[in-house]
């Protein structure tokens, strides 16, 4: 459910980012929701903001919880371990033949997982120390380094004799570095970190109890998240992080991201088992949605889009019509997606075949 309400709404995100008229934004130099003309798009933009860290977050938790189902085997046995190698090659492919000079969502998942699987790895290794808590400190530690890296000057790459696509991958750059592992990844981590805790305790998760405790939790990293970083940066006299303060924006969206699983526990726990149907087939298939979206919206491989016709040229009107007949239509294409790929298995037999040849390789 946490996967299709995240597709959705980066396909209406993307769409209205890419169609809106400058005209209906609102301008730097007016505070957020300061202007009641620009407070509807100031709604938008707040919730979009919540987006990419759903995505990366619910990544961490559905993987981690699906690793963590297979411990009794050895690692290289694991299927998910295997399912996991392989979608990191997967996911960088993909990633880099949509934006060849980005580092994307898309690489930063990829390495996301990867590091997880090191992770999972280690901590068969050393099991002294509870796995969920290695992904609790990675994942604190990539928002932390983010205090460090924006005290970087903007204009100097880092590390600056490393190759430009490092470079992309640690910090927002010139060189269009959309998602830098830091802080990104630590999103991911805490995901991991969630899912783990999930695992746990599967049994009893699915519960009011255990909805409100997370939603308690949210709450409180939502709407305090300032005071209990100065908090812990007191309590354990971090002196040199004396702005660890200024990832207060970071925990925001954790808050939020655990307020809506709480409501998703509810809902779970309320109607027992929920049957597959159309919406949670979208978030079955969110690599698929996202590669088409992405060359119907930026004309990505297949060179035209609708970019190249309504670049921001529509109204609010048209913009959010548009954003819905767009969501539509990716519904309606994952419910025929199986008939589609019948109708395309003259090229997507080769591609599979292709890709089983590269993962006997490796």
């Amino acid at each position: 459910m946490a996967r299709s309400v995240a597709i959705i709404l980066m396909l209406e995100g993307h769409f209205v980012d890419t169609t809106l008229d400058l005209l209906y934004r609102r301008p730097n130099n007016i505070k957020k929701f300061a202007n009641p003309d620009f407070f509807a798009y100031d709604i938008w933009e707040y919730i979009r903001g919540f987006t990419a860290p759903m995505f990366l977050t619910i990544t961490g938790v559905v993987f981690v919880y699906l690793l963590l189902g297979k411990e009794d085997v050895p690692f290289w046995q694991n299927v998910r371990v295997k399912k996991g190698f392989k979608r990191v090659v997967e996911l960088m492919f993909w990633g880099f033949l949509l934006q060849p000079s980005a580092f994307h969502v898309l690489q930063c998942i990829s390495v996301g997982i990867l590091l997880i699987l090191f992770t999972y790895g280690l901590s068969r290794l050393v099991k002294v120390i509870p796995i969920y808590i290695y992904f609790f400190l990675l994942g604190t530690l990539f928002f932390v380094l983010n205090i460090y890296i924006e005290r970087l000057p903007v204009e100097v790459p880092w590390p600056e004799n490393a190759p430009t696509v490092i470079q992309n991958m640690i910090r927002s750059t010139k060189n269009r570095a959309l998602f830098p592992v830091v802080p990104w990844l630590g999103f991911t981590f805490y995901g991991a970190f969630i899912g783990a805790l999930i695992f746990k305790f599967k049994d009893s998760i699915l519960s009011y109890k255990s909805a409100a405790l997370v939603f308690v939790i949210g709450l409180c990293l939502y709407s305090f998240p300032t005071e209990i970083l100065v908090y812990f940066n007191k309590l354990f006299l971090l002196n040199s992080f004396e702005a660890l303060h200024k990832i207060d924006w970071l925990y925001i969206r954790i808050g939020m991201i655990l307020m809506i699983l709480a409501v998703l526990i509810a809902i779970n726990t309320f109607k027992g088992s929920i049957k597959d149907n159309l919406f949670l087939k979208m978030g079955q298939n969110t690599l698929t949605i996202f590669i088409t979206h992405f060359m119907i919206l930026y004309g990505s491989i297949i060179v035209i889009g609708i970019n190249d016709f309504f670049k921001l040229n529509l109204n609010p009107y048209q913009s959010a019509f548009g954003a819905l007949i767009f969501v539509l239509y990716f519904a309606l294409f994952v419910k025929y997606l199986d008939w589609i790929k019948s109708k395309l298995s003259f090229i997507l037999d080769p591609i599979k075949q292709f890709w089983i040849k590269v993962y006997k390789l490796g």
